[in-house]
């Protein structure tokens, strides 16, 4: 019987092959356009996860799209693991600073750059591709689920439902997750939360058409300026939130935890160079890996009015827009936040002008037990294959549904992440290393092996 290291390097090449063909795939969820895409992607998870040996895998059909669920059940005295991933991406756009197609997955210098190829496709895959090499070998030790969504990056607005709706079909012992990143593949790491998120629109009104910015500029309320104005006063001199009550729930981090924040290996002369900056910017008195994971932000992610063809158009516009988003750490209610949100901007309209502000979605932070046999199995199969144990961080990014299945499921969740903070996740040029991609499926079934011995030991 082969080993799982002989059966993955016998099949590696064809791995990245099939992951390549899901890449190819626009499985852009914020698009109508793109609909089709999304089925045929949902469809080619569930016809690769049938492949790979689970013994049940089917479509869900939901108000938007489709959720596939899969499953094998070796023996229904052992532990259940469900994995969560998503198969649908972000929006390519802006398309003309992509080096290459961003749907015509490239290999350079080992990274494969397309949307998806971190997030979240390369990653959930590694799970499809470690249930094969455990298949194969005659090693699985626990039962395994998957829950691959294709709502992520919309904010999950079907999944509670399906949720609710399927709890026996979801059980489980415990939610293993890959769509985080470590600190390097030199310095493992393993992220024990996750921040919160709150997404709202506003859009800023004045005069009921275009206006010459000649004849009328100056004797009327610019909403791309007023807009400007709103956004600018969310922050003062200090880069501290102003937003009334915004830190009201925040738990502040001890001593302690920013003690072992401070010791994870980073370069801030590196951080700077990989982004073409030459400072940093935050809120004063934390760092910038401290503003990043145990700190809430308040960002814009868009904001547009007027004319911005080519060329010149003297206009006072019409109206100006802005999308808004505000990240959460434990304590922070999305829905408190949002309402702040939405009554801030609402208060603060000067006359001459009308706000409308609305609520796009948001999610719950997130924290991870680390002394759950989970993160300690999760910890011991990354020692397995790095040779050293992770560092324990605190992720900026948001998983929406983490607390959606801690209370519905009553299980906690582990994150096994393998991208990199610089893989360009939802800008152009996304990348994965093909690296990180073996590596993690080389080590999932170490996580296995690991749950399912502290498991039997526990019960």
């Amino acid at each position: 019987m082969q080993t799982w290291k002989s059966y993955h390097e016998q099949h590696r090449d064809r791995f990245l092959e099939e992951l390549l063909a899901l890449l190819r795939i626009p499985s852009i969820s914020a698009r109508s356009e793109n609909k089709a895409d999304m089925v045929a992607c949902a469809e080619a998870v569930r016809d690769r996860l049938l492949e790979a040996g689970a013994e049940r895998a089917e479509l869900h059909q939901t108000p938007g799209h489709p959720i596939v669920y899969g499953e094998r059940i070796i023996d229904p005295a052992l532990p259940t693991v469900l994995v969560y991933g998503h198969y649908d991406v972000q929006p390519p756009d802006p398309l003309e600073l992509w080096h290459s197609g961003p749907f015509d997955p490239v290999i350079k210098d080992g990274k494969i750059f397309a949307r998806g190829a971190c997030d979240d496709k390369g990653q959930f895959y590694m799970h499809v591709k470690a249930l094969e090499t455990m298949m194969q070998t005659d090693s699985l030790c626990t039962n395994i689920k998957f829950c691959i969504e294709g709502e992520e990056e919309i904010g999950s607005p079907n999944l509670a439902h399906f949720v609710k709706d399927h709890k026996d079909l979801l059980k489980a012992d415990v939610v293993l997750i890959s769509d985080t990143a470590m600190i390097s593949m030199e310095n493992p790491s393993i992220d024990i939360g996750v921040r919160g998120l709150s997404y709202i629109e506003v859009e800023v009104t004045g005069p009921n058409r275009d206006l010459h910015s000649g004849v009328y500029g100056g004797a009327v309320a610019n909403p791309a300026t007023i807009l400007a104005k709103m956004i600018a006063s969310c922050h003062d001199e200090n880069n501290h939130i102003t937003i009334p009550g915004f830190y009201d729930d925040v738990v502040e981090a001890t001593p302690e935890e920013r003690r072992m924040m401070a010791a994870a290996p980073y370069d801030e002369e590196e951080f700077k160079n990989d982004l073409g900056i030459d400072d940093v910017w935050g809120e004063k008195d934390y760092t910038t890996n401290e503003r990043t994971g145990i700190r809430p932000t308040l960002e814009v992610n868009g904001i547009w009015g007027g004319y911005t063809g080519e060329g010149a158009k003297t206009v006072l516009p019409s109206k100006a827009t802005a999308k808004i988003s505000a990240r959460l750490v434990p304590n922070q209610s999305s829905k408190v936040i949002t309402e702040k949100l939405l009554n801030y901007f609402r208060s603060i309209a000067p006359a001459g002008v009308t706000v409308k502000a609305e609520e796009h979605h948001g999610g719950e932070p997130y924290m991870t037990p680390v002394d759950s046999i989970a993160y300690q199995a999760a910890a011991k199969a990354i020692e397995d294959t790095f040779g050293k144990a992770p560092i324990p961080v605190r992720g900026g990014g948001s998983i929406p549904i983490c607390a959606l299945f801690e209370q519905e499921l009553g299980i906690k969740i582990v994150f096994m992440g393998f991208g990199l903070d610089s893989d360009n996740l939802h800008s152009p040029n996304e990348k994965y290393d093909i690296f990180n991609f073996h590596k993690g499926i080389e080590t999932i079934p170490h996580f296995h092996k690991h749950f399912a011995a502290m498991w039997k030991q526990g019960s």
